[in-house]
């Protein structure tokens, strides 16, 4: 019998999975309306009042996306204490809706990532995950590569989508 070579083992392919960045905590959505007066108005003495006895400990290693979905004028200031008071409790507070939130999560996870560790690479990001992977998150890990990596491709190392690769003789970039 003829011995079976894995080609993808062999290929010198590194996989980066963006799942691996996945933020464990839970996402909660803080919806201002439930402070509003009547559905329409934020009376500022009676938000101060809530936040003074607002128990915001149960926030503790939340992932906290601030918002408001009634159709109402919210003052910038609102929205400062509102962060003011989840910040020390929370792992992560963002102004907008839940989707924002997991792009911050992967924005600030892929900071973290040093691109020195794929320079000269051939980097496959892998496309498929249990955890949804926002877009931007794509396009961020793309942008900190490119300057760095041999080439980039999606998908799975078994059958990739090529997209760039660094010209041999030239410092200049071209899309595969």
């Amino acid at each position: 019998m003829e011995e079976i070579i894995n080609r993808v083992a062999k290929s010198g392919l590194v996989t980066l999975d963006l799942e691996d960045y996945y933020h464990l905590g839970e996402r909660v959505l803080y919806d201002l309306k439930e402070n509003l007066f009547m559905g329409m108005i934020l009376k500022e003495k009676d938000f101060r009042e809530f936040l003074k006895s607002h128990d915001w400990a149960q926030y503790k290693g939340q992932n906290v996306a601030i918002t408001c979905t009634e159709d109402a004028i919210i003052p910038t200031w609102a929205y400062m204490l509102l962060a003011l008071h989840l910040e020390p409790h929370a792992n992560s507070v963002v102004f907008g809706n839940l989707n924002d939130l997991e792009e911050k999560l992967y924005f600030d996870a892929i900071s973290q990532i040093n691109p020195e560790d794929y320079r000269d690479a051939r980097v496959v990001v892998k496309g498929c995950s249990k955890h949804p992977v926002p877009t931007a998150a794509y396009v961020e890990i793309t942008r900190k590569l490119q300057p760095v990596a041999q080439t980039l491709m999606f998908g799975e190392p078994c059958s990739t989508v090529p997209l760039y690769k660094r010209p041999k003789n030239t410092q200049e970039a071209v899309n595969a």
